[in-house]
């Protein structure tokens, strides 16, 4: 499929980020935004990239920084973006009727070949498809941030979405370098989030309670389950910390699971507890100071590309 044109609908962070997996696969890619004038500041920002991944060895895909800038260019139509484009990624901000509208727009404009897929962290697909004709061409592919250098994205099809649409997705992110998992069906958070939130919830619970500073509860997880994390996932690594595999596992823990488990007590709302909220946060600033968070980023990234170096050595 190299070669065929993808459009891109919004020029942020993650917009800029699709843009440039895309155009390191070969592929020619469109940049639109809602707010045309972002157009020509993003494309100079994905070039200053390239380059910059470039001189740092760190450049996905075959072609120079040069070539994969010269696949990218900006569109002012959404009617031009659509035309005889494969494949768009939506990555718009995060507002349901911002993506509604758009969405109402695209299902005017759609090709019968192509898919639109949302980059959407935070709603499910049938909350902004529903009423459209084009419904059966449209999910979500929401990627991690950073998507560059994190190669997971979560496809989660609407009720109404063609499994061939799904499956077709799931080969384009292929070809682009990165890892997808599909969703048998929408589930509000998908799965990473809902995997996430479920260790910050006991995380939050343990610093709030008295049990662990925020060093140490971020420690738990940086040299101890996420080591782990890093190579398999938490059903592996059971199968693996028994002698005859997970049924053995369960047989043996299941017990104490369920027991602390049942220990963990509400869900907390975050929102409202101010105390501990105002305790992490303290303790959040004196590890990482909000003025050292681009620094700290930039460290990330490093660690993440290098990360990504290793696991593609494994078997």
């Amino acid at each position: 499929m190299s070669g065929q044109k993808i459009g891109i609908v919004g020029s942020g962070l993650i917009g800029r980020a699709w843009a440039m997996l895309f155009a390191a696969a070969g592929y020619r890619v469109e940049l639109y935004d809602l707010v045309a004038s972002q157009v020509d500041a993003a494309l100079v920002e994905i070039r200053s990239e390239l380059h910059r991944l470039a001189a740092k060895g760190t450049l996905r895909g075959q072609r120079s920084a040069e070539e994969q800038s010269a696949l990218i260019s900006g569109c002012g139509q959404l009617e031009q973006l659509v035309a005889g484009a494969m494949h768009i990624q939506e990555c718009v901000p995060e507002q349901l009727a911002l993506k509604r509208t758009l969405y109402g727009q695209l299902d005017v404009l759609l090709e019968p070949h192509t898919v639109v897929a949302s980059s959407t962290s935070t709603f499910m697909p049938s909350l902004y498809t529903a009423e459209l004709k084009q419904r059966a061409q449209m999910l979500v592919a929401h990627p991690l941030n950073p998507p560059y250098y994190i190669p997971l994205v979560e496809l989660v099809p609407a009720p109404w979405t063609d499994q061939p649409v799904v499956e077709r997705t799931r080969q384009l992110m292929l070809t682009l370098g990165q890892r997808p998992v599909v969703l048998k069906r929408e589930v509000q958070g998908f799965a990473t989030n809902r995997i996430q939130y479920a260790i910050l919830n006991e995380v939050w619970r343990l610093v709030g309670g008295g049990v662990l500073s925020v060093a140490d509860a971020d420690r738990v997880l940086s040299e101890g389950l996420g080591l782990r994390y890093a190579l398999m996932g938490a059903l592996e690594t059971a199968h693996l910390n028994a002698p005859d595999g997970i049924a053995d596992y369960v047989a043996r823990f299941g017990g104490e699971i369920a027991a602390v488990s049942a220990s963990y007590g509400p869900t907390p709302d975050m929102r409202g507890e101010w105390e501990t909220l105002t305790q992490i946060a303290r303790q959040c600033d004196e590890l990482v100071p909000l003025t050292a968070l681009p620094q700290r980023r930039a460290a990330r990234e490093e660690f993440l590309t290098r990360l990504s170096t290793l696991k593609r050595q494994l078997p």
